[in-house]
């Protein structure tokens, strides 16, 4: 029989077709349930501003209380839990990270952050549902890929359903997921990426996540090359600084902070949300969410950020990270971007507006997560400016080369590593115990 023409294989390609397309599919219905949560959130806020001041500790205190007691591996980001999962050996520590159950969980906990005005994205744990989703497949009966390939191509298909980026979903896989390890150029990752795209396609028709721009953001070459220095060079320091910050915060806070957010982890969620809520309020409810109505506003030229934007969203980032609740900092991040090129448009007046928001935007992605590649290309497509591609690639690897200097230690795997040591330590103790009773029952 032809090799192309055997039921074993078309049933291996039907499966890993079918995992793909049921990521698209949460990773999509995840987009449109955030928009609502957003949507109920600032219709709250517009009727009774002041309620943020009991919605927000309150839903913090809800959200660290269900991690911390149902679903530990559900804390944070998503991006960490995928990577450490990806760099395990031992089936029993990813399955910690990676689970339907868990994927599940973490759509309706992020969902309930966006509810009480978290400054969180869907990004991040998109890609923790899009690896669990086809880490389903990690079965040695199916033999359909080696889990490490499942891992990171579930990942690149949340990210391309999530952003409508299926390039930059390939560029995730290859540069995040695989940055230490050769990445292996087999049609696993094409395959969940291209399907996630086409369910994004199908049910939400084609869009581009900030609107199309090209019209309106432009920037001359080589006059350009002073704005892209300048950006290159403030977004390695703001996002190398932010991301260090945030690595610090992972292993302990100073002083008495520090123990009584280990003693009362709930409680200090709580003083987290009405930190939240407090620094909502004084921005006029600018710092909630994820930011992207916000940055798409600036872009299109319908409204100006205030200068302060960004040092506001940057606390209000930390605060939920801080708090452990479930949520990611990929779009955040992009506000925070959206708001260091306000201010660098406020010391360069002569320049195009959007065109230095869209680089901060690449700049700052780029040096907090150390990715600039993946930074660029997301940050094209997102804004579907092929146009800027040459300003937006010199920006991301400056900003890139400054963050090094700052941060030596990429984010997502500084943040993996411990996660993957307590995974580790917790599958020892499960064993042991498992051992124990084994002896006790003969």
């Amino acid at each position: 029989m032809l090799p192309w023409l055997s039921p074993r294989i078309w049933r291996k390609r039907l499966l890993l077709v079918g995992a793909a397309l049921l990521a698209g599919v949460i990773a999509i219905l995840f987009a449109i349930g955030a928009e609502h949560a957003i949507a109920w959130h600032r219709d709250l806020m517009r009727k009774a501003a002041w309620l943020t001041l009991f919605v927000a500790p309150a839903g913090f205190a809800l959200l660290a209380w269900l991690t911390l007691r149902f679903f530990p591996g559900a804390a944070g980001s998503g991006i960490p839990q995928a990577i450490a999962a990806s760099l395990a050996d031992d089936p029993g520590v990813r399955r910690q990270f990676l689970s339907f159950r868990l994927a599940i969980a973490k759509v309706f906990l992020t969902l309930g952050g966006l509810l009480t005005g978290a400054s969180i994205g869907r990004e991040g744990p998109s890609v923790q549902v899009g690896a669990s989703t086809l880490h389903l497949l990690a079965n040695r009966r199916w033999h359909i890929a080696p889990s490490r390939d499942l891992i990171a191509a579930g990942s690149g298909a949340g990210i391309a359903a999530a952003f409508n980026t299926p390039l930059g979903g390939i560029m995730f896989a290859i540069e995040e997921m695989c940055r230490y390890r050769a990445f292996r150029a087999n049609s696993t990752t094409l395959v969940a990426v291209i399907f996630a795209g086409l369910m994004s396609l199908a049910l939400l028709g084609s869009y581009t996540y900030f609107g199309r721009t090209t019209a309106g953001i432009t920037l001359g070459w080589p006059g350009g090359a002073w704005p892209v220095l300048v950006t290159g060079i403030l977004g390695g320091l703001a996002g190398g600084g932010f991301a260090r910050l945030l690595i610090i915060s992972t292993r302990s806070l100073p002083g008495m902070a520090g123990e009584f957010a280990r003693q009362r982890p709930v409680v200090f969620a709580a003083a987290c949300g009405l930190a939240t809520g407090l620094l909502g309020l004084l921005s006029g409810g600018l710092t909630y969410g994820t930011g992207y109505d916000e940055s798409r506003a600036a872009l299109e030229g319908s409204a100006r950020l205030p200068l302060y934007f960004m040092f506001a969203k940057m606390a209000v980032i930390w605060l939920a990270f801080a708090a452990r609740i479930p949520g990611g900092m990929f779009a955040p991040a992009l506000a925070v971007g959206a708001g260091l090129g306000t201010i660098i448009a406020a010391l360069l007046p002569g320049e195009q507006h959007a065109a230095l928001l869209v680089l901060a935007m690449a700049g700052f992605l780029a040096a907090m997560t150390q990715s600039p590649i993946t930074a660029f290309v997301i940050v094209m497509e997102m804004t579907d400016n092929h146009q800027m591609l040459i300003p937006l690639m010199a920006t991301a690897v400056i900003a890139y080369g400054i963050s090094k200097s700052v941060c030596r230690v990429p984010l997502y795997h500084a943040l993996a590593m411990p996660a993957l040591y307590h995974a580790r330590l917790k599958q020892r103790i499960l064993e042991g115990n498992t051992q124990t009773n084994e002896k006790t029952a003969r």
